[in-house]
């Protein structure tokens, strides 16, 4: 196969057959050489063309609340008052710094989500 950008969907599925068949290349061949350059190829046609969003602030903390099982009530700790519960979850209320960081350290919740 030459080695192009990935430019088409034709291009990315192309590749991904090639990818295939060099998956057990040995180190230090041609084969495995191919396959680095195009994995890389692959990554950046799916970063442009397969973009996964971050989710907002509120859908991570419901989702998470979801696998803990916790209810509206058990987020009191973490936001103050019952009424700001429901503010938050019901996005009209904003999270504060202090927030952020308690939510991040008790329920590992990246920061990069619970920042808007």
């Amino acid at each position: 196969m030459e080695i192009k950008l990935i430019k088409t969907e034709q291009d990315y599925n192309e590749a991904l057959a090639r990818m295939e068949k060099l998956f057990d290349a040995k180190p230090e061949s041609t084969e495995f050489d191919e396959a680095e350059l195009l994995l890389a190829l692959i990554e950046i046609y799916e970063e442009s063309k397969y973009k996964i969003e971050a989710p907002d602030p509120v859908e991570a903390i419901k989702f998470r609340m979801e696998q803990l099982n916790l209810k509206r009530t058990d987020m009191t700790p973490f936001f103050g008052t019952r009424g700001r519960v429901s503010e938050i979850l019901n996005r009209q209320r904003s999270l504060t710094l202090a927030m952020i960081k308690k939510l991040h350290k008790d329920f590992g919740i990246p920061a990069e989500s619970l920042l808007t």
